[in-house]
C-alpha cells in the first residue's frame, strides 16, 4: 500500500513538474516574441533618428548658406546708412529736385529711400515721398517702385495694403496671374495685387477712393463727357504702328494687347511709344452724353515717362476684321498672357482713316487714377458688329464720366 501511495505521489510530482515546465516554456516563448518585436522597433527608431539627424544637418547647412549673403547685405546696408548719415547727399538731391515741376515715381521713391537712410522711417517727409511715389506710379510697369514704397510705408507703421508679391522681397515676382490694377499702365499686367477693385458692387468705382485716394480727390480725372465749347487744337497726332507678334491677355478687367517696341504716336512731333491697348464696354468717353458701344484705348509713353492715350470709339455696324483676329485668340477668363504661334497683328488695323481728335488732360481711368495723362479721342469712329460686342467677355468695364472741373477740351 505504501508503495502504491509513493508511486501516485511520484506521478503527481512528475505531472506537476511537467505542467510548470510547459507553463514556463510558453511564458519564455511569449517573452521572446516581445523581445524580438521591441528589438525591431528599436532598430526602426534608430534608423528614423539617424534620418532626422541627417535632415537637420542638411537644413543647418542650407541655413548657413542663406545667412551668409544676408550678413553681406547687412554690412552693405550699414555702409550706405553710415555714408548718408551726414545728410549732405540728401541736401544736394533736394536742391536739385527743387528745379523740377514734378518728380517721376522713380525719383520720388529714390528721394524717399535717401530720406529713409538719413532721417529714418518715422520722418514725415520720408513718408510723404513714398506716398507720392505710390500715388503716381505705373502699377504694372513700375513694380519695383510700388514694392519699395509699400514696404517702406508698412515699416513706418502706415496703413497700406502691400501687394502679396512684395511681401518679404526686394523684388516682385514675375510669376502668377495678370495684374488687376491699371488697365492704362504701360506694360502687361502680370501680377495679382492685394488691393482688388471692380466696376460693380462693393468694389465699384464709387469705392476706389478708399484704397486709392486720387480716384476720389483728383481734380483732373478721366473719362469725360466730351461736349462744346471746344478750344482749337494747335498740333496734330500721327500714329505709326508696326505689325508684330500678338501678345494678348485677359487681366480680369479687360482684354489687353501688349505691343512690342517699334510702334509710335507722334504728338506735335514728339514720339510716344505704344506699349499696349485695351478695350472698355461701353465706351468710357461720351459724346454729348452718349457712349459708344465700346472704345479701344491705345496707351503710349515717352522717354520722360508721361502717358498719352489715343482713344478709338467703336460703334455698332459691320464686323471688324481686326477685332475678329483679336477675339479669336483672346482668353475667355483671367490668366497669363497668350502668344499664339505664327499670329502677327498691326494695331493700325483698328484705326480710322482720319485722325482729327478731341483732347484733354486727364488720368488713368483705373486705380490708382494717376493724373497727368493726355487723352486724344479720335472723332472718326470704327465699326464693330453687335455679335463682336456681345463676344467681349466683360459686360461692363467702364468708369463713369468724371467732373470736368473747368478743364478745356480741344476739338
Amino acid at each position: 500500500m505504501k508503495r502504491i501511495l509513493v508511486e501516485v505521489l511520484l506521478v503527481l510530482a512528475l505531472g506537476a513538474a511537467a505542467f510548470f515546465g510547459w507553463t514556463n516554456w510558453k511564458s519564455n516563448t511569449a517573452n521572446g516574441g516581445q523581445v524580438a518585436e521591441l528589438t525591431t522597433q528599436v532598430e526602426e527608431s534608430g534608423k528614423k533618428l539617424k534620418a532626422a539627424e541627417e535632415a537637420l544637418a542638411a537644413a543647418l547647412a542650407e541655413t548657413a548658406k542663406q545667412v551668409e549673403p544676408l550678413k553681406t547685405k547687412s554690412l552693405e546696408l550699414d555702409a550706405v546708412r553710415t555714408a548718408m548719415s551726414s545728410g549732405e547727399t540728401l541736401k544736394d538731391l533736394e536742391a536739385a529736385y527743387k528745379k523740377e515741376k514734378s518728380l517721376s515715381p522713380d525719383r520720388q521713391v529714390g528721394l524717399g529711400a535717401i530720406r529713409l537712410l538719413t532721417k529714418g522711417s518715422k520722418d514725415p517727409a520720408t513718408v510723404e515721398a513714398f506716398k507720392k511715389a505710390l500715388e503716381s506710379a505705373d502699377w504694372s510697369g513700375r513694380k519695383q517702385v510700388i514694392c519699395a514704397a509699400q514696404n517702406a510705408l508698412a515699416a513706418a507703421g502706415e496703413k497700406v495694403n502691400v501687394m502679396s508679391e512684395c511681401e518679404g522681397s526686394g523684388q516682385p515676382s514675375d510669376k502668377g496671374p495678370a495684374a488687376k490694377s491699371g488697365a492704362h499702365s504701360s506694360k502687361a499686367g502680370d501680377e495679382k495685387h492685394a488691393v482688388n477693385w471692380g466696376y460693380e458692387g462693393a468694389m465699384g468705382p464709387e469705392s476706389w477712393g478708399n484704397d486709392f485716394p486720387t480716384c476720389a480727390r483728383g481734380k483732373a480725372q478721366a473719362p469725360l463727357n466730351i461736349q462744346g465749347p471746344f478750344e482749337k487744337a494747335l498740333f496734330n497726332v500721327s500714329p505709326d504702328y508696326k505689325s508684330g507678334p500678338l501678345k494678348i491677355i485677359n487681366n480680369g478687367h479687360t482684354i489687353q494687347v501688349n505691343v512690342p517696341p517699334g510702334s509710335k504716336l507722334r504728338i506735335d512731333s514728339q514720339p510716344f511709344e505704344l506699349v499696349q491697348f485695351h478695350f472698355h464696354r461701353p465706351s468710357e468717353e461720351q459724346l454729348n452724353g452718349k457712349p459708344s458701344a465700346m472704345v479701344a484705348h491705345f496707351v503710349h509713353k515717352n522717354s520722360e515717362g508721361r502717358l498719352a492715350v489715343l482713344g478709338v470709339l467703336l460703334k455698332e455696324g459691320n464686323e471688324n476684321p481686326g477685332i475678329k483676329t483679336l477675339w479669336t485668340h483672346a482668353p475667355a477668363k483671367e490668366g497669363p498672357e497668350v502668344s499664339p504661334e505664327g499670329v502677327n497683328f498691326n494695331p493700325g488695323n483698328l484705326l480710322p482713316r482720319e485722325y482729327e481728335f478731341y483732347s484733354y488732360e486727364g488720368s488713368l481711368t483705373t486705380p490708382p487714377c494717376t493724373e497727368g495723362v493726355r487723352f486724344f479721342i479720335l472723332k472718326s469712329q470704327v465699326n464693330i458688329s453687335r455679335e463682336q460686342v456681345e463676344a467681349f467677355p466683360f459686360k461692363k468695364n467702364a468708369r463713369p464720366v468724371q467732373p470736368q472741373n473747368g478743364r478745356a477740351i480741344a476739338g
